[in-house]
């Protein structure tokens, strides 16, 4: 079955959702031991999060880029999940879509979330043809993600490098069978109405 350009995958469960960010080790390490974001992550900056996990090893040159090296997978409540797309906005103006550019302007200065949706990859990081969700917190969703909606934040660098090895190897098989089983994710009906064109 052909994948739709627009589509969240993503590993869930009934309760939750994980995204992956990657930071310095002074921010991505007291995360990753004690559970939660130290307070010495801003939450008044905007962050962005990833239900993919090739598209951050993309972002992230495999958990090697400087400011990068601790790659994280958080898991947070789909609740909260919904509730950042249902408040999102798109990042770009999409005529027909919106109203016009400077109500999606004015729209996207008061939303707590942003989306923009950019190409898959695949193992060896090339663009497919259809699209991953990136979603921009700030503001309340920024706090909320932090300090609410987070139930568990895991270091998974180790398993960066390891599938990334076996990309370089060849064995790009082995290395599908290690990386996250992300699936389709059960969107409630009509909340990616506004985030999709």
């Amino acid at each position: 079955m052909e994948e739709p350009k627009y589509r969240i995958r993503a590993l869930h469960t009934p309760d939750t959702v994980t995204v992956y960010q990657a930071y310095a080790p002074a921010l991505g390490l007291p995360a990753a031991r004690d559970g939660r974001f130290p307070d010495a992550w801003k939450r008044d900056r905007m962050t962005w999060i990833k239900p993919s996990f090739l598209w951050m090893m993309y972002r992230s040159g495999w958990g090697t880029k400087e400011g990068q090296e601790t790659v994280l997978a958080v898991e947070i409540t789909r609740e909260g999940f919904d509730w950042a797309l249902r408040h999102a906005q798109l990042s770009h103006y999409v005529r027909g879509l919106h109203a016009d550019r400077t109500t999606w302007q004015r729209e996207l200065r008061r939303a707590p979330a942003r989306v923009q949706w950019d190409p898959e990859r695949d193992p060896h990081l090339r663009p497919l043809p259809y699209r991953s969700l990136q979603l921009g917190l700030t503001g309340e969703a920024s706090r909320r993600y932090a300090d609410e909606w987070t139930v568990s934040v895991t270091d998974v660098t180790g398993l960066a490098h390891e599938v990334h090895a076996r990309v370089r190897a060849g064995d790009v098989e082995a290395a599908r069978r290690l990386m996250p089983r992300e699936e389709p994710y059960p969107v409630p009906d009509g909340l990616l109405d506004h985030l999709v064109h």
